[in-house]
C-alpha cells in the first residue's frame, strides 16, 4: 500500500502539509484511477497508523485521517466459487499447452485453498504426507509471514497430492528448500510476474474453461465451498482456510445455506469425478512405470483400487509418479 498508493501521491509533502483536505483528495484521487474500495480503505489505514505514530512523536498536532470518511467495509461482491468441473478445464487446458507449474498453481489455489501469495510461498519441505504447512507468504518478491502472521496447515486432498508429486518429478528445482513456485532463477516471484500471470496463464485457461469473469482468489473459495459441500463444519472450514469463524460465516453463509443440506461427498471424490470427465493430457513418463499405463480409474474407484473402466479412447495415463524417480 505505501509503495504503489501513497508514496507516489503524497511522498513528496511534508508532514506538516498533510491536512484532511490533502488526506480527502488522496482518496478521491485513488477513487479516479480505479483504485477499488477495500484498497482505499488498507491504504488509509496504513497512513493512519503512519500519521497516529508522528503524533506521538509530536511532529504533528493531530491526525487528520481520523476525520476523512473511509470506504465501507462491507463484502460488495458475492462470493461464487468455481465448480470442480471449471477447475479442471482451467488445469487440462494449461497441461495441453504445456504449462504444468501454471496448472499445478491452480491445482494449490483451487484444491488447497491458499491465498495466492501464500501458494507462491511454498517450499518443498512444506509438503508432507497428509497436510501442506503455509507459514509465508511473497509479496513484492520478498517473503513475508502469512496475511494473519500465524501457521497452518492444511489437509492435503489426494488429486492435489498428485498433482504436486508429479510436478516435482519434472521441475528443475526439487530440493526440500526450493520454491516450488519459483522464477526462473528460482527467487520468489515479483509483483510484475504475479500480474502477469493472472492477465495472461490465469485469464486464458480461464477464457477457455468459459469462466472469463474469474480470478485467482475465487479459487480460493472453491475450496472452502469443498469442505461446505462434504460437511465440515463453520470452525473447520475457518481453521483450513485460515481465518476466524466469524469471518468465514459472514463471507460463505450463503453457500452453507445451500449447500449444508446437499449430500455430502469427500473432497478428494468431487475432485476425481470432474477430473475424469477431463481429456487427460499425455504424460511423457521421466522413468520406467512399474506397470502398463492403464486407463484411468475415475470417482470412487480410483480412491478404492476397483478395476480400471473402459478408455473410451482417452490417452493412458499413469496416475502418480514418485517425485525421486530419475531419468535413467
Amino acid at each position: 500500500m505505501l509503495d504503489v498508493h501513497l508514496i507516489p501521491r503524497i511522498g513528496h509533502r511534508r508532514l506538516t502539509e498533510l491536512t484532511v483536505e490533502v488526506v480527502s483528495d488522496l482518496r478521491a484521487e485513488m477513487a479516479a484511477d480505479g483504485v477499488g474500495d477495500q484498497a482505499i480503505l488498507k491504504a488509509l489505514t496504513v497512513l493512519q497508523s503512519i500519521l497516529q505514530r508522528a503524533v506521538e512523536w509530536r511532529r504533528i498536532d493531530r491526525n487528520p485521517v481520523r476525520d476523512v470518511r473511509k470506504p465501507s467495509q462491507a463484502r460488495t461482491r458475492v462470493i461464487r466459487p468455481l465448480a470442480p468441473q471449471a477447475v479442471e478445464r482451467m488445469r487440462a487446458y494449461l497441461l495441453d499447452t504445456d504449462r504444468r507449474l501454471d496448472a499445478t498453481l491452480v491445482s494449490v489455489l483451487a484444491y488447497a485453498g491458499l491465498r495466492p501469495g501464500e501458494a507462491i510461498g511454498l517450499r518443498w519441505h512444506d509438503l508432507g504426507e497428509r497436510t501442506l504447512l503455509v507459514e509465508r507468504s511473497v509479496a513484492f518478491g520478498q517473503i513475508k509471514s502469512t496475511k494473519t502472521a500465524s501457521t497452518r496447515s492444511v489437509r492435503l486432498l489426494a488429486p492435489l497430492k498428485e498433482d504436486l508429486l508429479n510436478w516435482r518429478a519434472r521441475a528443475s528445482r526439487g530440493k526440500d528448500l526450493d520454491l516450488i513456485f519459483p522464477s526462473p532463477d528460482g527467487s520468489p516471484w515479483n509483483d510484475d510476474r504475479v500480474r502477469n500471470w493472472r492477465k495472461r496463464e490465469f485469464a486464458e485457461a480461464a477464457e477457455h474453461a468459459e469462466v472469463a469473469y474469474a480470478r485467482p482468489y475465487d479459487l480460493r473459495h472453491s475450496f472452502v465451498s469443498l469442505l461446505i459441500a462434504q460437511g465440515a463444519t463453520v470452525v473447520e472450514v475457518a481453521r483450513q482456510a485460515g481465518h476466524a469463524p466469524t469471518m468465514t460465516l459472514s463471507t460463505y453463509a450463503h453457500l452453507f445455506d445451500e449447500l449444508d443440506e446437499g449430500d455430502h461427498r469427500p473432497a478428494a471424490d468431487q475432485i476425481w469425478e470432474a477430473r475424469g470427465a477431463q481429456m487427460r493430457p499425455k504424460v511423457s513418463v521421466l522413468c520406467p512405470p512399474a506397470e502398463p499405463p492403464q486407463a484411468p480409474l475415475t470417482g470412487k474407484a480410483r480412491i478404492r483400487g476397483a478395476s480400471p473402466e473402459p478408455s473410451h479412447g482417452l490417452e493412458p495415463w499413469t496416475p502418480s509418479l514418485p517425485w525421486k524417480c530419475s531419468t535413467s
